[in-house]
């Protein structure tokens, strides 16, 4: 497996195209300067020793040592082998709501963006976890099995939008049972799942279900997102909101966020409702309530034995930069009987 450590340095090497084109610059205006005063011919009768070639050639060593030491400074990396590494840790299921309800903007930009943000931070400050997906609306589904893969999390929570889901609705008990088949029952340490949701038409018997996930040693944490006040469900058509969902008569649709159902679903569950106030605190707040778990062994695949290779692209930038020295610009009757 191949990396650059530090790959923000390879920025640089867009300086090397602007070299050449101030290298080729430079050489015509010098040519424009001289023809001013002599042509060609007579500049080869006056400087027999001078060389049109080897200029070119030293500026062009002097470029590619650059962009050798701009590669040795970002340290290209090799990983040698994989290798087990183990970790302790919980299991943590996220129940993700994808209903139209999310849409609403009673929080900014709305419902379903800030919740993303919340996870997306929980994920960042994870160590050693697992972490697994499901995202529900009138019926559940696994969007990630679970695993220690962050970056996989991270992937598949920006592409979440409520066109995922089929069927509308909200079945929360539905969404926990679909969790509690990501957990393996081989192992013993701590193992949650994190509703997040609004709450709004509760299809399904949620409070059942986190009852039966606490039988099995699994604690259900809640999270509302929206506010008692709720707002109008925007319709959208590309990036141009065209009006707000209507009900059969014809009435704007308020969607308000049900904390007292999503509190009764933590009690069953012998968890917490955690109250949204942020996505850095309300992550935090999470982490505080897996962090009351008993972690386990887990066993993760991971390259981490990465072997440095910046020192070739150093001794080949040295050798160039040596060589730049020792091409005179002039012709010389010894370096002519070297063929460049």
């Amino acid at each position: 497996m191949f990396r650059f450590e530090h790959s923000e340095f390879l920025h640089g090497l867009w300086i090397i195209a602007l070299l050449f084109l101030l290298a080729i610059l430079g050489v015509r205006i010098r040519r424009r300067i001289l023809g001013r005063f002599t042509d060609e011919k007579l500049t080869d009768r006056l400087a027999p020793d001078r060389s049109r070639t080897r200029p070119w050639i030293k500026t062009s060593l002097l470029i590619m040592a650059f962009a050798l030491l701009i590669l040795g400074a970002a340290n290209p990396q090799l990983g040698s082998k994989l290798q087990e590494a183990k970790q302790e840790g919980i299991d943590l299921m996220v129940a993700f709501d994808l209903s139209n309800s999310m849409m609403a903007e009673d929080v900014k930009p709305n419902r379903l963006e800030q919740a993303k943000q919340m996870v997306s931070r929980l994920v960042e400050k994870l160590k050693g976890d697992r972490i697994g997906i499901v995202v529900f609306g009138g019926k559940a589904y696994t969007q990630l099995p679970i695993t220690s893969d962050y970056a996989a999390a991270r992937l598949y929570l920006s592409t979440f939008n409520t066109e995922l889901i089929p069927t509308q609705g909200t079945a929360i008990g539905d969404a926990i049972r679909t969790s509690m088949e990501a957990f393996s029952e081989d192992n013993d340490h701590g193992k949650a799942i994190l509703v997040i949701s609004d709450g709004e038409n509760h299809e399904d018997d949620a409070i059942e279900a986190a009852k039966e996930a606490n039988e099995a040693n699994v604690i259900i944490l809640t999270m509302g997102i929206g506010s008692p006040d709720g707002g109008p469900i925007p319709i959208y058509r590309g990036k141009n909101m065209v009006g707000y969902r209507k009900d059969q008569e014809g009435n704007t649709v308020v969607t308000r966020m049900n904390a007292t159902m999503l509190q009764e679903v933590a009690a069953a569950g012998q968890g917490s409702y955690i109250t949204y106030t942020g996505s850095e605190s309300s992550a935090k707040r999470v982490l505080e309530e897996i962090g009351k778990l008993q972690k386990g062994e887990i066993a993760t695949r991971l390259f981490t034995d990465y072997e440095d290779r910046f020192y070739y692209l150093l001794w080949a930038a040295l050798i160039l930069l040596v060589a730049e020295t020792l091409i005179p610009e002039k012709r010389s009757k010894w370096f002519d009987k070297w063929t460049i």
